[in-house]
């Protein structure tokens, strides 16, 4: 079937058989325990994405975590050894730790392993781990562009990819039949797939991602520290206690993981800087106009946001 993004035409592994014979998960934080859940659930006799999960993370916590809940059908805490055998191994780890993981992994792949991940940035996840792998070993850079604020393995279930996008962006040698076989798990955990240029996908997830997530964590320190320096002034102490609907719903994402989005931020500088200076200068545009009374403005502003907002639910992306 042709791949979207390359117009190649690629076979399609068969519905009756699991896409991969040993499916790693390194990381088990939310994506990575939802992928491992619905892998595990869907892999037992009959099931259609892979033989056998395999679980690694580098916190013995988690890992205790992963046995309790039953989602993996073998835990390691070395990665190495996680990896000896499988035919895929998805990286879901935050991307600060992506380097790290290749290498300690690299020497333990077989030849014609695909390695995958969930990172939410593409071009530092392929400077970091693409010159590490070895030769024979096939590379298909990926981002799921799904999500909650909350993390750790009880925080995955199964129906978190179900309508919608992955990215996947495959280097120029990306063997076909390996970005195919991704694509494929990826459809069959509900996902829609397009294929996206590294530098591309960094600047596109920088206004609808990072930038959003960047806003909702200074917003929420803005507040904290209007409240601390109150200073005796009912009125500002009780910025927090009273939060209204629309500071809560904005602010809801500002409860995810730290050192995922540490990460993140830092991977994507250039892009993220780029979208928040755009952002500041319409800020400074709308400021403007609130100033001067410029009420046609602001309510073409408002109206547009309601469209935007719109457009989001009739593409059942809200």
């Amino acid at each position: 079937m042709p791949d979207a993004g390359t117009g190649l035409a690629l076979e399609t592994p068969q519905a009756s058989a699991p896409v991969f014979q040993r499916l790693v998960v390194i990381g088990a934080g939310l994506i990575g325990s939802s992928i491992a859940r619905i892998a595990h659930e869907r892999g037992r006799p009959g099931g259609d994405l892979a033989a056998e999960v395999v679980v690694s993370d580098s916190s013995p916590a988690v890992l205790t975590r992963v046995a309790a809940l039953g989602f993996a059908d073998r835990i390691e805490a070395d990665p190495a050894r996680a990896v000896q055998g499988a035919d895929c191994v998805m990286l879901c780890a935050p991307v600060g730790a992506f380097a790290g993981i290749a290498a300690a992994i690299a020497p333990h792949l077989q030849p014609g392993t695909i390695v995958t991940d969930t990172g939410s940035t593409k071009v530092s996840v392929i400077r970091d781990v693409a010159p590490l792998l070895p030769p024979g070993v096939r590379f298909v850079p990926g981002h799921p562009m799904a999500g909650t604020e909350y993390s750790g393995p009880d925080a995955g279930f199964t129906t978190l990819f179900q309508g919608r996008w992955c990215l996947l962006s495959p280097l120029p040698d990306t063997d076909p039949a390996a970005l195919e076989q991704v694509s494929e798990l990826w459809r069959r955990m509900g996902a829609m797939v397009e294929c996206m240029d590294p530098a591309h996908h960094d600047r596109v997830v920088a206004v609808v991602s990072h930038l959003p997530h960047l806003i909702a964590f200074t917003i929420c320190g803005t507040a904290d520290g209007l409240a601390q320096d109150a200073k005796g002034d009912p009125s500002r102490a009780e910025v927090l206690k009273f939060a209204a609907a629309g500071f809560r719903d904005f602010t809801r994402i500002a409860a995810s993981d730290p050192v995922m989005w540490r990460d993140v931020f830092l991977n994507n500088r250039e892009a993220l800087l780029e979208m928040l200076a755009r952002f500041m200068e319409d800020a400074q545009i709308m400021a403007g106009a609130v100033r001067r009374g410029d009420g046609a403005y602001i309510e073409a502003s408002i109206l547009n946001g309601r469209r935007i907002r719109q457009g989001l639910i009739e593409l059942q992306q809200a």
